[in-house]
């Protein structure tokens, strides 16, 4: 954190700020963030952030989610793209594919969907495409398709 070099407090940077929809309130309309968004409302859009989105249990998102982390416990109808990792909870329940380098499902969370694997870039709103690489080969084995489960294992 940043210091104010006139009176030595320290300085917020836009990335630390977490912007919170509350139980009870409703965005319709797509939302873009520097820093974290917390859904323990309802949103009915798109969620970009630059660090993290975070649905509460009783959270719910009609959108696609676009960002570094990502941690479900709620509801989520949409894709999921989280460039570095995604935290699937024992509550949640997602309707859509899910994008990242590390999943993470806890057992009783819900998933319909695609499951892609990899090094994912995520657009930071207003600024360069940040790349999120594991270091490791992304191409799918042989008997994978790009983006998804073999034959036999999606059955």
């Amino acid at each position: 954190m940043a210091k104010d070099q006139r009176n030595e407090a320290p300085v917020r940077e836009l990335s630390d700020v977490v912007s919170v929809i509350g139980p009870g309130m409703e965005i319709i309309g797509d939302i873009k963030c520097d820093g974290t968004v917390r859904v323990e409302g309802r949103v009915e859009g798109s969620i970009k952030a630059t660090k993290s989105v975070v649905v509460g249990k009783d959270g719910t998102v009609s959108g696609d989610i676009e960002t570094q982390d990502v941690v479900v416990a709620g509801t989520v109808a949409g894709t999921v793209v989280g460039a570095s990792r995604v935290e699937l909870q024992d509550t949640c329940r997602v309707e859509g594919d899910i994008r990242s380098r590390r999943v993470k499902l806890d057992e009783g969370g819900r998933v319909e969907g695609r499951l892609q694997m990899g090094e994912i870039s995520v657009k930071k709103p207003g600024g360069p495409v940040i790349p999120a690489t594991s270091g490791r080969p992304t191409t799918p084995p042989a008997d994978h398709p790009p983006g998804g489960l073999p034959a036999a294992a999606a059955k």
